[in-house]
């Protein structure tokens, strides 16, 4: 299910949402249309669902991800569903309030380039984590292309 959700909300969901948006409003700028759309799924839906995983289920995030099975570290994960709900929201927003694509843009190179190569000095990753490292370091410079582009335009 992971690599499900991974695959979709940042690749499959965004190209299809791009297609569909530039066969619609072919004069809007392709750039604008792809850091939208990104920003929607990467961003807005993928950190949504893991903050809501976070908030109600935090002992798989500490487990799985932290190698935490203490249950001190659970108001620790429940911070971060909060920090990652609180930015998706900012992100699915960013579709009718362009304004917020930038920043929920800049966040995401930010959390996910920290994260992916926090996840590069891991030693002994498990699948999960090699998933998580990879889409982590390929959507921080996705993101980080996106923002030089429409910088330069």
């Amino acid at each position: 299910m992971y690599i499900l959700i991974i695959l979709l909300t940042m690749a499959v969901l965004p190209i299809v949402s791009i297609s569909l948006d530039h066969a619609f409003h072919p004069a809007m700028p392709i750039v604008i249309q792809i850091a939208r759309w990104f920003v929607f799924w990467a961003a807005g839906v993928r950190l949504g669902l893991a903050g809501v995983r976070q908030l109600v289920q935090p002992s798989f995030t500490a487990e799985h991800i932290f190698h935490i099975s203490s249950d001190e570290a659970l108001p620790l994960v429940r911070e971060l569903g909060v920090a990652n709900i609180s930015i998706a929201v900012v992100a699915l927003l960013s579709l009718a309030i362009s304004t917020f694509v930038i920043p929920a843009a800049l966040y995401a190179v930010i959390f996910y380039g920290i994260a992916g190569i926090r996840h590069v000095a891991e030693q002994n990753r498990s699948f999960n984590e090699n998933i998580a490292m990879a889409s982590d370091l390929y959507i921080s410079v996705l993101f980080i292309a996106i923002l030089v582009a429409i910088w330069v335009h």
